[in-house]
Parts: C-alpha cells; structure tokens; sequence
C-alpha cells in the first residue's frame, strides 16, 4: 500500500499485481469471511452480507488521482448495497499507515439522522442505554460530522448523538505485529458482537415514519 500511495499508475501497479492479490486481497476476503461466519452463528436472524472494496478508484472519479487505491475494507452489511446511506455498516478497514474498525453509515441521508432525533424525541431511553453502554468502554469512540449550530435533545447525555450529520462508532490504530496475528479476527468479532445493537438500532431507521411529512 505505501508502494500505491508514492507509485499510483498501472506501470508500478502491473509488476506487482500477483503480490497485492495473494499477500493483501485474499487474505482480506478470509479475514472477513471468518467474521461473517461467526457472526450469522451468533446472530442467525441478522443475514449479513460481505462485500470486500476494488483496489481500482472509479475513473469518473479520479479527481487528479491514481487509478488504485491505497487502502482496503471489507464490509459487512444486511441489504444489497453497503453503499445505501440509509443503512450502517460494519468495516474494517487497513490503510498504510493503520488500521480501523466499527459500525456506522457511509454517509447517512438527511432524512435517516431527522428520524434519528425523531424517534429520540419519542423515546430516550433505548438510545440513553445505548449511550452509556458506549461511554463505559474503551474500544469504540463515536465520530461524524456535527451541525455548529447545536439542536436540543431530549436529554443531556444525547447531546453529541443528537447533533450528527452522520455518525460511526469505531476504532483505529497505528499497524504493529498484532495485525499479522490470528487475534486480529478474534477481536473484529468480539467489537463486532459488541456493536450489534447499535447496529440493529440504526439499521431500523429507515422504517420510521418521515419526521418532515409530506414533501
């Protein structure tokens, strides 16, 4: 990945194919076929999809960059597209420079973060229990853009939930021996697991009734 990041172009990318595709590409797709596995054993009900990410940037999109990618993710989700920013996903992900993983939108709709609040205004407490879960560890830290002109939640602890643009609640790390070792999936799975009911939380948003009405 540091050989893309400071030779993006197919002349060094071509020699050097076979080792992208043994050394980073298959190990990625075991690594998360071992997560998706053991998660359907402990959630049946949950059906989640993996999608490992193409190394090739989409050459409508290049915006003076590289065709390749310096970065690699897999991701684990219940609908068709992991793109759709109606629902979370679960990531991993492994770049140059470190490692990161968690549960979370892309980039959330508008309107999926306006019946977020909504169904907060409804009901707190659900997501106060998801709040103080998430502030009693260590692992997983919540990210995402904020609006600068703060809005009120129905309670002071929902205060950072509430004014999200979009959000995640993931980990990263700088690489060290750890990720070669077999751990590495033991501990996906596990922050996975711990990250299941923010993710069955967030994945049923979709469903709420549009807090704007009729457009």
């Amino acid at each position: 990945m540091w050989g893309i990041r400071f030779n993006n172009e197919r002349n060094w990318f071509e020699p050097h194919k076979a080792d992208y595709q043994t050394y980073f590409l298959q190990p990625m797709k075991e690594l998360a076929a071992q997560c998706q596995a053991t998660l359907l054993e402990r959630f049946p009900k949950c059906q989640l999809n993996m999608k490992v990410s193409r190394i090739y940037r989409d050459a409508r999109r290049l915006f003076g960059r590289g065709p390749y990618k310096d970065h690699l993710w897999f991701s684990l989700f219940r609908w068709e597209n992991e793109s759709n920013p109606a629902h979370p996903v679960f990531w991993f992900e492994l770049a140059p420079e470190q490692w990161s993983y968690g549960m979370g939108f892309w980039a959330a709709e508008a309107v999926v973060m306006e019946k977020f609040r909504a169904r907060m205004d409804r009901d707190c407490k659900p997501m106060l229990r998801l709040a103080n879960r998430l502030a009693k560890q260590s692992e997983f830290v919540l990210d995402g853009p904020e609006y600068a002109r703060k809005k009120i939640p129905p309670h002071p602890k929902l205060l950072r939930w509430y004014n999200k643009k979009s959000l995640d609640i993931g980990h990263s790390e700088a690489l060290t021996e750890a990720i070669y070792s077999p751990e590495l999936a033991d501990r996906l799975i596990e922050g996975f697991t711990f990250l299941m009911p923010y993710y069955e939380y967030f994945s049923t948003l979709w469903t709420d009734p549009d807090p704007r009405g009729p457009i």
